[in-house]
């Protein structure tokens, strides 16, 4: 009997949830067990991806309450995945994007020691790239489809030494 498959925790910019969730479905179909932000899953049942819709705290200085409970709800779903997958797309003519955000939740995975799989390349224009690198990222190179693989060759292996 096979082992079942891992769940993995999807992170990204919200410019990048249409496409999170298209990865979802894809993970899914792999039989993954898949956890998505909250706003992402909210935008997928609505289908309005449009991100000023839901940053209401740029308009409204009171709303950031709002950004620390989504960014600390997204926390515990790293805590309850096996790994994370980044997807860090092109933003603003920025390629491979990873922007803080992100990169707090790429550190809480490598505080829990679950393995960081970047869905395209280490952004080179990061001001962020040390750190990046420091977490010794699994490179999917833009195919989702070589997750299953590059997730068993960690094996037994920790992650992160």
């Amino acid at each position: 009997m096979n082992a079942p498959m891992p769940c993995i925790t999807i992170c990204s910019s919200a410019n990048f949830y249409r496409q999170v969730v298209d990865i979802e479905k894809e993970l899914k179909d792999m039989e993954f067990d898949v956890i998505i932000p909250y706003t992402a899953q909210i935008m997928k049942q609505s289908d309005d991806f449009d991100v000023s819709h839901y940053k209401t705290w740029f308009g409204d200085k009171n709303d950031y309450h709002k950004k620390t409970d989504l960014m600390l709800k997204h926390f515990d779903k790293i805590a309850k995945g096996d790994a994370i997958l980044v997807i860090n797309n092109e933003k603003h003519g920025v390629a491979n994007y990873i922007g803080g955000n992100v990169l707090m939740e790429m550190a809480i995975a490598l505080y829990l020691k679950k393995p960081i799989f970047l869905f395209n390349e280490v952004p080179k224009e990061s001001s962020f790239l040390e750190e990046i690198i420091g977490m010794f990222p699994v490179l999917l190179h833009g195919d989702i489809a070589a997750l299953p693989k590059e997730y068993e060759k960690l094996g037994t292996k920790q992650a992160v030494a």
